[in-house]
């Protein structure tokens, strides 16, 4: 993968001498050379942390742009190190969106036409107070979360996306997985 024909004075050049040079210039020849010398870095620890090989030569493309066009703006001590950080956060940053869009599982089309958003209905009672009480406290965290938000606090999904840092597909589903469990919960309560 070469992204331009190298330059015979460049190839000489120690990192901090290309970094130096970039800074002073701006000339991305600098940068490219610099780059180059650690592309099988680079794309090893894509693979390493993306386990695809694709996925991995898009990272490597992804950083080189990202970089090109802010290295200016960070303090570089020893590149080589620097760059190590920077590949692998943005291999983090990708398995962690990835993840996102793996972990949500729901049907959006139940969740937004869900005639039932109340826990209960209109038949509330003593019992089903005392076991809904208990079974939050037997929720998962973010479920717990997002369903106090949405049916004590009456906010919005956009509210509780900007409260907790969920992705709004993690907020539909943790009301949607949370009301499930509540219901499953409560029911065994009652029966007891």
């Amino acid at each position: 993968m070469r992204f331009f024909s190298l330059n015979k004075k460049t190839d000489t050049f120690s990192d901090e001498e290309l970094l130096s040079q970039f800074r002073e210039t701006s000339k991305i020849v600098f940068f490219q050379e610099l780059y180059e010398r650690y592309i099988p870095l680079i794309y090893g620890l894509c693979l390493k942390y993306l386990q695809n090989p694709e996925q991995s030569q898009d990272a490597v493309i992804d950083i080189y742009e990202n970089l090109s066009q802010k290295i200016h703006s960070y303090e570089i001590k020893i590149f080589k190190n620097w760059l190590y950080s920077v590949v692998k956060n943005h291999c983090f940053h990708i398995l962690k969106e990835s993840k996102k869009e793996i972990i949500v599982n729901f049907d959006s089309q139940i969740m937004e036409s869900d005639t039932e958003f109340t826990l209960f209905g209109e038949e509330r009672d003593d019992d089903k107070e005392e076991a809904l009480s208990k079974c939050m406290e037997k929720l998962p965290e973010p479920q717990k979360v997002a369903i106090e938000k949405f049916f004590y606090e009456n906010k919005s999904y956009a509210d509780i996306v900007d409260e907790t840092g969920f992705h709004l597909k993690s907020v539909k589903s943790y009301i949607q997985n949370g009301k499930r469990n509540l219901k499953i919960c409560i029911e065994k309560n009652l029966e007891e």
